[in-house]
């Protein structure tokens, strides 16, 4: 079997879905399961290409002890067929993927986020115009939710 491969989305890629990205291999890592998952992230805007995460992304993370190392990209229909399974961190960026020329032929792989957050469904909001309260909000919720995708990850195993 081949290794899962997760994408984790949001608007310019600096934000939440590298925090995502890096919460999720932290977790892949204490599991054990780096040989079969595999995971990236990008934005669906082309603001940040080539930009770190914002520097209040970086300190969040370390607060928490998770690493972020990352380089902002955009989507590309390509992500769409590597990919496995596509997590849009709100509505408009889920709506952003599948605008995507030749996206409906991906569709089932694209997911909003907080559909595995086990305190209920919703948007991951985005911290970027707010205090660090936004930004440990925001790792509290993926913190949680990829708990819950990763259990859905090895049932499906």
């Amino acid at each position: 079997m081949g290794k899962v491969r997760v994408l984790f989305v949001c608007l310019g890629n600096i934000c939440r879905s590298p925090l995502a990205e890096a919460i999720f291999k932290h977790k892949v890592k204490a599991r054990g399961w780096e040989q079969w998952i595999e995971a990236d992230s990008c934005g669906t805007s082309n603001y940040h290409i080539g930009d770190s995460p914002d520097p209040r992304t970086i300190a969040n993370a370390s607060k928490n002890g998770v690493v972020i190392d990352h380089c902002g990209r955009q989507l590309s229909i390509e992500d769409l067929n590597d990919f496995d399974h596509i997590l849009a961190m709100d509505n408009s960026n889920y709506n952003n993927i599948l605008r995507l020329p030749g996206s409906e032929a991906y569709a089932h792989k694209v997911q909003l986020m907080r559909n595995f957050d086990p305190a209920g469904k919703g948007e991951v909001p985005d911290p970027y115009y707010g205090g660090e309260k936004g930004f440990q909000e925001v790792f509290d919720i993926l913190d949680r939710t990829m708990e819950k995708f990763l259990d859905q990850l090895e049932k499906n195993r």
